[in-house]
């Protein structure tokens, strides 16, 4: 997964897949702030609009999640990431949860 922090246009994007192009249309999460893009019928990408200025448009993934079946935190954790590395990507690999004996 990685994504990207733009922070002129306060817009961040998260890949969920990596592809040369997405189907459209787009499918709105809420009418101003979320959207999700597919490629062969699979969400390939959740752009969150304004951030920064409106740092409630975070809490559109977990919606995107639950729609979806996306993981919430592992969405939540590389959003963070992206906005404190602003205009740089950020990619994270996420693996299944540890057990107990595992940690």
């Amino acid at each position: 997964m990685r994504a990207d922090y733009d922070s002129e246009a306060d817009a961040l994007s998260i890949d969920l897949l990596i592809v040369d192009r997405w189907d459209g249309p787009d499918d709105p999460i809420d009418d101003s702030y979320c959207h999700v893009s597919f490629a062969g019928g699979e969400p390939a990408n959740i752009e969150i609009l304004s951030p920064r200025a409106h740092p409630e448009a975070i809490d559109f993934l977990d919606q995107a999640a639950e729609r979806y079946g996306l993981d919430a935190e592992a969405l939540r954790a590389i959003a963070k990431a992206a906005l404190q590395a602003p205009d740089r990507i950020v990619e994270i690999k996420v693996g299944g949860k540890l057990t107990t004996a595992e940690s």
